[in-house]
């Protein structure tokens, strides 16, 4: 049996593709849905379902754009109520694929309609479990999501759920089937994933701390709980719009691939309240950028940085992005529910500064230049990465606040004195010198190269953690 694993790396999701006689299944599907059916085209096959493992929260699906294109039915396991027509399978209930058999095992925990799939072979062999955010490499799925959409349900009630499904429809499986989840490491949507994508279940039976046969439901519960990091702002937004179905993907492009020139882009940004986000490279942002805009490059972990910063998804946009980039940057900004893209500079930052515009600069200095500084005078520093990070090493006397706290904490910076900002490489210390730039604060400067610079020059670091540091 042949399932073709579909990996966007920037959003750390997995889709699955699986054909067989000219018949095509496609799960958890991502919101621009061209790519799927130039594959089955590639095949000379038709999409037949669309699988959807639960109501998503990381991402928008393309479930409703790809039904609309292909004709194909949407599947949801139990207990799902999307607003729309889709097919409400039962438990058990069986799907062909051609000589493949798909079968639904309901698997509540993650959410209450969280749903298993298990793929059966040509020679009726169970083959794989495409689980969803049910089961991953190295972990299970959070359980605290659904309950920011429905009042009467709780982590703790959520957890039990998922510890029932675990032991009771997907442990008793045999070993030599292969796990197929939704994520891996970097999503939010767990908590200690695995690099790796792909593994058999008899595997994860081992090594897998939620999946330990002699677990009672108190430990699992515990263990599964502690250390959650709260979930981004912007997950409640996509769990409705994926309930409730959203603008065509098609719609959103055309709106966003506005080209506009210097005066029309600066109309905009005064009239319509827009956020400008410079998607460029942090070199070219510190350089020089339009006053107020905020840096998210997408050569970094774009959309989910925007979903955690801006939050509200109905936010109106204006990008400043490379040219040739247009159509990825409003792409990536739609697939996480950001569909007010309303145009781009044309021209990009060049054309602003030939029309003589003011535009500003972040101040930025190498980490010698930086271990000179701190050796010399006694110059706050804060650490913008994220608490863990932080907890495991850091500058001596750092101060830490996480970018994704950044808006929660602008009070505690320095207004009469020059301070450092620093992440790991450089990407999410300019994000926040951007944040605090378009707020006010301009006394800043970043570190170059970020901690791993600031390691290889020789500054004192530590992991002891003061309270009264730590916000």
């Amino acid at each position: 049996m042949k399932v073709e694993q579909i990996y966007t790396g920037c959003l750390a999701h997995a889709a699955y593709y699986i054909e067989s006689k000219g018949e095509v299944a496609i799960f958890d599907p991502l919101r621009e849905v061209q790519p799927y059916l130039d594959r089955a085209n590639k095949d000379e096959a038709k999409i037949k379902y669309i699988f959807e493992t639960h109501f998503h929260a990381d991402f928008v699906s393309g479930h409703l754009d790809l039904k609309k294109k292909t004709g194909a039915n949407i599947v949801f396991g139990p207990t799902a109520k999307p607003g729309y027509d889709a097919i409400i399978a039962e438990d058990n209930e069986v799907f062909n694929i051609g000589d493949y058999k798909i079968k639904t095992i309901h698997t509540p925990g993650h959410t209450m309609e969280s749903t298993t799939y298990l793929l059966i072979d040509e020679n009726d062999k169970e083959y794989g479990i495409i689980t969803g955010d049910t089961l991953f490499i190295g972990d299970v799925g959070r359980p605290d999501l659904a309950q920011h959409i429905v009042t009467d349900l709780n982590e703790e009630k959520l957890a039990g759920h998922l510890f029932d499904s675990l032991r009771n429809r997907i442990m008793p499986l045999s070993d030599h089937i292969i796990v197929f989840p939704s994520h891996g490491a970097g999503s939010a949507c767990g908590k200690n994933m695995s690099k790796e994508t792909t593994d058999t279940l008899g595997h994860q039976k081992e090594v897998n701390y939620a999946l330990r046969a002699d677990m009672t439901k108190e430990e699992f519960t515990k263990e599964l709980l502690d250390g959650l990091a709260p979930p981004p702002e912007y997950f409640p937004s996509n769990v409705l719009m994926n309930i409730e179905g959203y603008t065509s993907f098609d719609e959103v492009i055309n709106k966003g691939k506005t080209a506009l020139n210097v005066n029309a882009f600066e109309i905009a940004a005064n009239e319509t309240g827009a956020i400008v986000i410079d998607v460029r490279h942090q070199d070219d942002f510190t350089k020089g950028h339009i006053p107020r805009s905020i840096f998210i490059g997408l050569d970094g972990t774009f959309a989910p940085w925007v979903g955690s910063l801006i939050k509200d998804v109905k936010q109106t946009i204006l990008l400043v992005v490379p040219a040739g980039r247009e159509k990825e940057a409003i792409t990536r900004l739609s697939r996480v529910g950001f569909d007010n893209t309303i145009g781009y500079l044309d021209g990009g930052f060049e054309a602003w500064k030939k029309a003589a515009k003011e535009y500003d600069k972040v101040t930025s200095i190498s980490a010698e230049k930086f271990k000179e500084a701190i050796e010399k005078d006694n110059v706050p520093v804060f650490d913008v990465r994220k608490e863990g990070e932080f907890q495991a090493e850091h500058i001596v006397d750092a101060n830490h606040t996480g970018l994704d706290k950044l808006n929660e904490h602008l009070a505690e910076f320095p207004k009469d004195e020059n301070f450092y900002v620093h992440c790991a490489a450089g990407y999410r210390s300019m994000i926040a010198s951007s944040i605090l730039k378009s707020r006010g604060i301009h006394n800043l400067i970043d570190v170059y190269g970020g901690f791993n610079s600031i390691k290889e020059v020789g500054i004192k670091t530590t992991n002891f953690v003061c309270p009264s540091t730590l916000k």
